[in-house]
């Protein structure tokens, strides 16, 4: 794979740069409207020539089978500007996009539903059915609060934010002799392959899935999209490779979003700090069909008791239909959200109370691990917290009316990861199933094929993915990378080590340099690898509610900084993302589901010169894995919106609730 500095120099291959001979070029034509009948469709290809419908994979999958799926191509309705209707073929992309007038649709509009709440009483969207409930969980027990001295009730809201990767989606499509030849952006190459799979009903062991250089992902490229069942069924019909490659505009309005939650949650406590209980409502907008909403629905709701040792708790998640694209991961990945709801109403208690918020999250801390009443599993917690308090330097920084925050992080380490390494001619090449999109996973590789084999780093070379070289992978996000994919990895060397040992009685990197090695592992991880972080924000508003965020403090538990480098471009990374969510990337609607953010100048992402300097501390609370490793890549995006929420409280004495924070809320009135 190319290295950041090749994709900085401008020296990488991305899927845009990928030219094989006779390519053909893909355009979409898309619903106009976010809710409609379609009456009529003439020109390209349509839903009577693919009636197929998506496959739900990667990091969101649902093992689902309530529906309504997504059709590949609308067929009878639209159900989300943007949503694909039909597709045409050029000799490049600018004939491909001309082509789009030769499509002509007529539509019946319908009255669209875009709150998720209204959703909940609004008329279905999908015919057969009685409401827009698409999924109800209820976790933790239901119970009549005792002991209580104040009750606050609170409504936070995230709305939907775009993840905005600096490359697009894109595809290369290539079949011949019977086999399809995939190269895409993507954070998983199995997902992919997998999807493919399902929604042509073609083996997956005639699919070969390569990962290009991939300019960012966060979530946005983790799964299955209609567009690459197309370029692919397209190329199978044609007997020719097919490129699609996403436009910014089509990202806004028909890719999968994150976030768009609603929390109510009641709490209950004591005048000394002490919550007895909880109770709440998780909405989510689930967008327009099934494959979404079922996972982020529980697993928000799971979250919802954040790192504290409450004693009681009841949570109902609603998963609604909207007439909006899929949601789909964004950073994070239901942990912000969850956390943002128990983080603000803490914030209340203790406003209401006339406690420092800082003490009434040490009031409610254990120093023993604890199991939530939604089922986390949270580390001992008061002395890190203690730790953090005093590393962040926040009871010194009081008069500058700091923001705090404190969550557990709970990486994807299910089910594993599986790595490959290849020693052969003095050089070692490895492949990961969860491969890199920006974040120098090489760094980490290197490193522990240098401690377990010997061989210099400049002897060692991380691979683009490839089912070819990994038939068994899982995809690289939900912080799991360096743990899972580093525990694969270590595995695999071990392998190797035992190889030669049974074969020479001993190790030395001298034999297996003459000997070479080749090593295929998946490595199944059990437990709870969950870890604590917290964040400390100052910001300043002026009058016209313009936001500058003055200092932004991480104190994290990382475990073995596999590659320190690496995390801190991690935490400087999601930090930035965390202030992008707080402050810039909402994906807003008008009352009758038109996109209204339809381009980065309408919402925006942070600027070098909107995002303060950094300062980072870590915990190395080694982990139970053999190397160490614990997750840090969505930490930023969980802690910093709490904290620079609050903060922006409390310089304003505005109430946060939403993020989000549009400038207009900030305006000081003369």
């Amino acid at each position: 794979m190319s290295t950041v500095e090749d994709m900085v120099r401008g020296r990488a291959r991305y899927v845009d740069d990928i030219v094989l001979p006779g390519m053909l070029h893909m355009a979409v034509a898309r619903s106009t409207y976010p809710r409609a009948r379609i009456t009529s469709v003439r020109g390209g290809l349509t839903h009577k020539d693919f009636p197929a419908l998506m496959a739900s994979e990667g990091e969101t999958a649902t093992d689902s089978t309530a529906g309504p799926f997504e059709p590949v191509l609308a067929n009878d309705y639209a159900n989300y500007y943007g949503q694909p209707i039909s597709a045409v073929l050029g000799k490049n992309r600018y004939e491909a996009e001309d082509l789009l007038d030769s499509v002509e649709v007529e539509y019946e509009p319908l009255p669209p539903v875009t709150d998720p709440v209204k959703a909940l009483t609004a008329p279905p969207i999908h015919s057969g059915r009685s409401d827009n409930i698409l999924i109800r969980v209820n976790l933790g027990n239901e119970f009549k609060p005792v002991d209580f001295d104040v009750e606050i009730s609170n409504r936070i809201v995230n709305q939907r934010i775009s993840n905005n990767p600096i490359e697009t989606r894109g595809i290369v499509a290539d079949y011949h002799d019977g086999f399809l030849t995939v190269y895409s952006s993507t954070q998983s190459i199995h997902s992919m392959r997998e999807g493919l799979s399902e929604i042509l009903k073609f083996p997956q062991e005639k699919i070969r899935v390569l990962q290009a250089d991939t300019g960012g992902g966060f979530g946005l490229k983790g799964g299955v999209y209609p567009e690459y069942a197309l370029a692919a069924f397209l190329s199978m019909k044609n007997g020719k490779p097919v490129k699609w490659i996403e436009t910014r505009s089509e990202m806004l309005m028909a890719s999968k979003a994150g976030r768009g939650v609603v929390g109510e949650l009641t709490m209950f406590g004591k005048r000394d700090g002490t919550i007895s209980g909880i109770k709440g409502r998780v909405i989510v907008d689930s967008g327009a069909y099934s494959g979404g909403g079922e996972f982020a629905t529980a697993f928000i709701s799971r979250q919802v008791a954040g790192p504290y040792n409450i004693r009681q708790a009841y949570v109902e998640g609603l998963g609604v239909f909207t007439n909006k694209p899929l949601l789909g991961p964004y950073r994070g990945a239901g942990r912000p959200e969850a956390h943002f709801i128990i983080e603000r109403t803490i914030d209340m208690l203790a406003d209401e109370i006339g406690m420092d918020p800082v003490d009434v999250r040490l009031k409610n801390v254990s120093d023993m691990e604890i199991t939530t009443p939604l089922g986390v599993k949270v580390p001992p917690a008061r002395k890190f917290l203690e730790d953090g308090i005093r590393k962040l330097r926040y009871r010194e920084m009081k008069n500058q009316k700091p923001g705090f925050g404190f969550f557990v992080l709970i990486p994807a380490y299910a089910p594993g990861e599986s790595a490959r390494i290849i020693v052969k001619g003095g050089h070692a090449r490895v492949w990961l199933g969860g491969n890199a999109h920006g974040q120098r996973h090489e760094l980490f590789v290197k490193r522990i094929v240098r401690e377990e084999l010997g061989l210099s780093e400049e002897a060692v070379t991380m691979e683009l993915g490839d089912t070819e070289m990994t038939p068994e992978g899982v995809g690289s996000w939900g912080s799991r990378s360096a743990m899972v994919g580093g525990l694969a990895l270590w595995e695999a060397c071990q392998e190797i080590k035992q190889g030669i040992i049974k074969k020479y009685g001993k190790f030395t990197t001298e034999i297996l340099l003459k000997e070479g090695g080749d090593s295929f592992v998946f490595k199944h991880v059990k437990g709870s690898m969950n870890s604590l972080g917290c964040n400390l924000a100052t910001a300043e508003v002026d009058r016209r509610g313009q936001v500058r965020v003055t200092s932004m403090k991480s104190y994290y538990d990382v475990g073995v900084p596999l590659s320190l480098d690496t995390v801190m471009g991690q935490i400087a990374g999601g930090a930035a993302q965390g202030i992008g969510q707080t402050l810039y990337e909402e994906l807003a609607y008008s009352p009758d589901g038109q996109l209204l953010t339809a381009s980065i100048a309408d919402a925006g992402v942070p600027l070098a010169n909107q995002l303060p300097e950094y300062e980072t501390y870590l915990a190395e609370t080694r982990s139970e894995l053999p190397h160490g490793a614990k997750g840090v890549g969505e930490s930023p995006t969980i802690g910093v919106p709490i904290a620079l929420a609050r903060a922006i409280e409390n310089v304003t004495g505005v109430p946060i609730r939403e993020t989000p924070i549009r400038q207009e809320l900030l305006v000081k009135k003369e």
